[in-house]
């Protein structure tokens, strides 16, 4: 499962996406969790220190060898030069798993122990004072798109991307990219502006969309989500003494949280399983290629000189297959 956390800066998306990234751990389910944010903050919520959190390697300085691996033997595709952030598989692609060793997540991604299991880290990486004024950090979250246009994901593994605050998820295609997509709201006119941006641009792409409510102090802010966001509130969260000892860099057991916080994300979780039965392979691939296309013909034709709609492989559907039916990372070509 793909699952997104958004929401407007300060709302505590970051906050709630490594709960949630440490429910699923604490299930023993894979996971590979990603820092798409431009305020690089997962890795400390996740309990790294701050040195650690900044040692992360950055995804966005691997984008060559991201574009090589992927590429694979597909023979649209003439170069990794030719892919941009959008560029969709095809055949001879190499896909991604969540549970296979592979060249991306030997550069790219860190495990991290946290209670009751391990995952894999990523991130890319903060907007550095090298890119001021002459990068976007959209270039450096098109690693993330990249890969995700490339992944097979099953039911009982996840990619908990934490996105970049406010309206800038849709910059790109990036956000059809998920089978549910949190929004972290507090109940306050500001904290339901996003949610309104985010319904209105996601609505003619089937996003799976359900509000989180943060900082619930009461029954007079649940009725004030309500009243504003409808049937799309699934759960309120309030104060948390466990998440101000976190903050801190003094971690309780997780198994220590506040029973109420572990029931909305059980809740969380179960929003999330039921959204697989909503899968559309067919869908998804086609949004894909929508995006691309739109990238292509807007930048990426001029930025490449190469007419980037040939890189559609219009007879390929992205799907769920059997992880034993893929070859295995070891034994595929390597890149050059």
């Amino acid at each position: 499962m793909k699952i997104a956390f958004v929401g407007k800066g300060g709302s505590g998306k970051t906050t709630l996406s490594s709960l949630f990234i440490r429910h699923l751990a604490a299930t023993g389910s894979p996971v590979v969790a990603v820092d798409a944010d431009i305020n690089q903050h997962l890795g400390a919520a996740l309990g790294l220190a701050d040195e650690e959190a900044a040692a992360l390697p950055a995804m966005g300085a691997q984008l060559p060898l991201i574009k090589e691996y992927l590429r694979g033997a597909n023979p649209r595709i003439a170069s990794a030069d030719t892919m941009i952030k959008t560029t969709p598989p095809g055949s001879g692609s190499r896909l991604l798993r969540v549970r296979q060793d592979n060249p991306i997540y030997d550069a790219c991604a860190r495990p991290l122990e946290l209670d009751g299991g391990t995952i894999r880290l990523m991130a890319t990486g903060p907007f550095t004072e090298s890119d001021l004024g002459v990068a976007c950090y959209h270039s450096k979250v098109g690693a993330v798109e990249l890969c995700l246009n490339h992944l097979v994901d099953g039911r009982d593994e996840f990619v908990v991307v934490d996105m970049t605050a406010g309206s800038d998820s849709f910059a790109s295609g990036m956000f059809t990219r998920f089978d549910m997509t949190f929004l972290v709201a507090e109940p306050t006119r500001k904290g339901v502006s996003v949610y309104r941006q985010y319904k209105e641009y996601a609505r003619d792409f089937g996003v799976a969309l359900c509000v989180v409510g943060n900082k619930v102090q009461g029954q007079d802010d649940v009725d004030f989500l309500r009243q504003e966001v409808g049937d799309d509130l699934l759960v309120t969260v309030g104060h948390s003494d466990w998440v101000r000892a976190m903050e801190k860099g003094r971690p309780p057991r997780f198994e220590l949280l506040e029973s109420a916080n572990r029931e909305a994300l059980a809740t969380m979780f179960a929003a999330a399983d039921a959204s697989y039965e909503l899968r559309d392979w067919e869908r998804y691939t086609r949004q894909m290629v929508h995006f691309h296309r739109k990238n292509a013909a807007s930048w990426g034709n001029e930025r490449t000189g190469a007419d980037l709609a040939d890189q559609v492989d219009p007879d390929f559907v992205l799907r769920e297959i059997p992880e034993s039916a893929q070859v295995s990372a070891s034994s595929a070509p390597q890149p050059a």
